[in-house]
This record gives structure tokens, C-alpha cells and sequence, in this order.
């Protein structure tokens, strides 16, 4: 995001390469470090350098660069910084001015800071799994995380946000600080109103259980799914009236929202069959001319097609040396004076060490050499 907006930014990776390297997706199914999918993604428009933190000749070449950084963000574990050079208070003496923002699952304090913690660990330490799926009639079925690294996608906005606010700072006082971040409270602090259940009736807030109100549910269309969605009295009306006035919403079952959500399974069955007769887009559109709020479940495909988004410009092409036109999502967010822009494609491994350590730091090619001999750039 930071460099998305302008900031020039310098990955450091190890000699084995960033993690993500390995994840994919990759073209064709083929594995290959230097096309993965989410590599590409989160990389973009950043330059990067090899240097092996674990050996003090790359903490050397860390330190050179953070000399004449403004701001350092990793996600190097508590535990494991003193060994790589990336303590907070130790940064702090050798360089006054740095930001630090140090992502880890639980901070570093507290019982859990020197805990391990990945993708679904957080989702449950976090409190969100037990929220998901919501309105579920299964509870021999176990909580679902969402899909992907969200949490610590969480972690790295709040990182960036943080970070930023702290540059402000500098840029008053000339005195850096260092920020530390937990991907469990970023997780926890966006869900909601669920603690304020708790705060205010003791009452605990459950994946389990049904929807109050009715219709709201997700139904197959004839080429796809759509939300079906009509709490509100009038909503309803005009949802019937849709429907062709069917008999049977005249029912007792369905004479108000608290009934038809108590009675919702009844309902999906009777309004599935009408549902099933329509292409999703034509009956989300149907349904907008008749302000009735259904939403249409989206595809990868979908959204790529998407005529609003293809008007706000959001999917941007890259192009990625050895894969050609990627195409990418972009900010969701438009500036007036500064745009966003995609500047560079996502670095190879160690692209740019000899760039940025030779050439701007003034390291010599030789002294370089004999780094990388030694696998330690």
C-alpha cells in the first residue's frame, strides 16, 4: 500500500526467498519462485535485496540501509529478532529517528508474545472463527476462518496506518518510535458490535443458530447464486409482488419478518423454486427496479467483468517480466492530487542488491561478491 501510494520501498528478503514465493498461484501450475501469484500482488512497485539477518554480515548490510530509512516494517517473531538484528529498543538506540512497526500474532508482551501463531491459530485467538459461518444449524461442525491470510493482511493496514501516523510525528518533533502491532487485537477490533453484546448483557454471540428476520438467505439461481434479502414490511410487499403474488405468502408462517425468519427454511423452499427460474443478474436487476435489496454472489469472473469496477478503473494490467499482463487489483480508494500508480513489477529474488547496496550504499562490487559466495546476499 505504501509503496503503491509512492514510497520508494526496499523488500529484504533471505536467500531462500520470501515465503509467499512458494504459495502460488502460479501459471499453468507450475511452480516457479519468480511468478507466484501473491508474490507478484504484494510486491509490486518495491525493489528487492537479499541479505541473511541470521549472520551479522547481513545485519550489516540491514543496518546501511536503515541509515537512510524513514521507516522499517517486518514480521520478524519476538522470540526470534535479537538473532536478526531486529529488536525494537536496540533499533531505537542505533537509529533515533527510524520507525519501527514490528508485526507479530500476539505483540511482544504478554504471556502469548513468544506464542507461534498462523492463519487459523489467529482467526480463532482473534475471536472471528467462532462468528463464521454465521447462522449455522450445524454445531457438530467446527468454526470456519475466512480464506486466504486475512489476519495478517489486518496486521499489515494496521501497520501501514500506524506507521504513516508516526511519520506525521516525526515530521514534527524529528523523533522516531517503534510500533507494535498484534494481529490478534487488529482481527479482534473489527468484530463489531459482538463485544458489545457481551459488555452490555453478558449474552455471547454465536456462529450457531438462525437469522431473526426472513427472507435472508443465499439461494442457486439458474446460473449462479444470488442473496435473497427482504426484512423490511414494505421490502416484502414488493418482493411478492415480484413473485407473482404466490398464495402461499398470504400464510400465517410468513405475517411479519419474525415469522418468516422463524420459519425460513419453509420459506427458502417455497421461494427457491422461483428463484431457480432466473439468471442472477436479471433477477438482481428485477429486483433493484422494485427496491428490493438482493446482491448478487460474485465470482472471481464476475468481478473481473464487473462494468462498475472496469469504470472506476479499480483492476490494473502489470506487466511481469517472464509472465507478460497480470492483472491486478488496485486501491480502492481514488486521490485528486496523488494517484496511485503501478511502477514497477514485483522484484526476482536479489534483482536490485547490487542496485541498492553497490550502487547507492557504496559497497564494493568485490566486498559484494564475496557476500553472495558466502550465501549471505
Amino acid at each position: 500500500m505504501i509503496a503503491d501510494l509512492g514510497a520508494e520501498v526496499i523488500k529484504v528478503e533471505p536467500p531462500g526467498g520470501d515465503l509467499t514465493r512458494r504459495r502460488g498461484p502460479f501459471p499453468e501450475d507450475k511452480a516457479d519462485p519468480e511468478k507466484s501469484g501473491i508474490f507478484i500482488y504484494l510486491n509490486a512497485n518495491k525493489r528487492g535485496v537479499v541479505a541473511d539477518l541470521k549472520r551479522p554480515e547481513g545485519r550489516e548490510l540491514l543496518h546501511r540501509l536503515l541509515a537512510g530509512a524513514d521507516i522499517l516494517i517486518h514480521n520478524v517473531a519476538p522470540g526470534e529478532r535479537a538473532a536478526q538484528g531486529l529488536e525494537s529498543a536496540a533499533l531505537r538506540a542505533a537509529f533515533p529517528k527510524l520507525i519501527i512497526a514490528a508485526i507479530s500474532p500476539f505483540g511482544e508482551t504478554g504471556p502469548y508474545a513468544n506464542w507461534r501463531g498462523y492463519e487459523l491459530t489467529l482467526s480463532n485467538a482473534a475471536g472471528w472463527a467462532t462468528l463464521s459461518p454465521g447462522a449455522s444449524p450445524y454445531p457438530e461442525l467446527p468454526p470456519l476462518k475466512c480464506f486466504g491470510s486475512q489476519c495478517e493482511f489486518q496486521g499489515g493496514i494496521h501497520a501501514a496506518m500506524v506507521a504513516l501516523a508516526a511519520y506525521m510525528h516525526r515530521l514534527k518533533t524529528g523523533e522516531g518510535q517503534s510500533i507494535d502491532v498484534s494481529e490478534q487485537e487488529a482481527v479482534a477490533a473489527m468484530l463489531e458490535m459482538n463485544f458489545m453484546h457481551w459488555t452490555y448483557a453478558h449474552r455471547e454471540t454465536s456462529r450457531l443458530g438462525s437469522r431473526l428476520l426472513g427472507p435472508w438467505f443465499i439461494s442457486d439461481t439458474a446460473d449462479g447464486k444470488i442473496f435473497a434479502l427482504a426484512v423490511e414490511e414494505d421490502q416484502w410487499k414488493r418482493l411478492v409482488e415480484l413473485m407473482g403474488n404466490p398464495e402461499w405468502a398470504n400464510d400465517e408462517l410468513f405475517k411479519d419478518r419474525i415469522a418468516r425468519g422463524q420459519n425460513q427454511d419453509a420459506l427458502k423452499a417455497l421461494m427457491g423454486e422461483w428463484l431457480s427460474q432466473w439468471k442472477t443478474q436479471e433477477l438482481y436487476r428485477a429486483a433493484q427496479e422494485k427496491r428490493v435489496p438482493f446482491a448478487p454472489i460474485n465470482t472471481m469472473r464476475d468481478l473481473y467483468e464487473n462494468e462498475h469496477l472496469a469504470e472506476r478503473q479499480f483492476f490494473t494490467t502489470l506487466e511481469q517480466p517472464g509472465i507478460g499482463g497480470v492483472k491486478l487489483p488496485g486501491m480502492p480508494s481514488k486521490y485528486g492530487a496523488t494517484p496511485w500508480a503501478l511502477r514497477r513489477p514485483a522484484p526476482k529474488l536479489g534483482e536490485h542488491t547490487e542496485e541498492v547496496f553497490c550502487g547507492e550504499l557504496g559497497i564494493l562490487r568485490e566486498r559484494l561478491n564475496e557476500l553472495r559466495k558466502a550465501g549471505v546476499a
